[in-house]
């Protein structure tokens, strides 16, 4: 709802003491939550968040691979920090990677049958610490409106990186 106050603040370029606390708020739990979801993956399955994301993005790709470029865009982590966790995952047997056919300096990042069965046996606990963490308290209207807010922010933030 736009109320006066709020469309001063926007043509100012200050936030409202509402958007101000929203905004405290939303870094609060995101660094938290993203952290503590990270200690636990690492505790329980001796893999990373990013870890996870990286063999969860390749489970569902086409024939469990991508380009190396994609798989960062799509795990939203630089290229170089994308090349240090594959090549992590590469030593422990999870992923393997080739040279692309039609590109030689490209490379495909390929989950191996190990990555996929590591994800498997850390998908369930690692949901469990969502549900625990984020989804606790919350009735299902409540969910419903918590997705509904964070599809829009990431379609204005896709819209807002594409552009430039």
């Amino acid at each position: 709802m736009n109320t006066p106050d709020s469309r001063t603040s926007q043509v100012n370029n200050r936030l409202t003491p509402d958007q101000q606390a929203a905004w405290r708020a939303f870094l609060f739990v995101a660094s938290q939550a993203l952290d503590q979801i990270d200690q636990a993956l690492q505790k329980q399955s001796d893999m990373t968040l990013t870890d996870y994301e990286i063999l969860l993005t390749l489970a569902d790709a086409e024939e469990r691979r991508l380009r190396m470029s994609e798989l960062a865009d799509r795990v939203l982590v630089s290229r170089s920090r994308l090349t240090y966790r594959v090549d992590r995952l590469t030593e422990v047997g999870f992923v393997t990677r080739e040279e692309c056919e039609d590109d030689r300096r490209g490379l495909w990042a390929i989950l191996t049958d190990k990555g996929g069965s590591a994800l498997d046996e850390a998908t369930p606990q690692h949901h469990v610490e969502i549900h625990r963490l984020l989804f606790t308290n919350l009735a299902e209207d409540d969910v419903v409106s918590f997705r509904s807010v964070l599809r829009s922010m990431s379609d204005r933030l896709d819209d807002a990186r594409t552009r430039r």
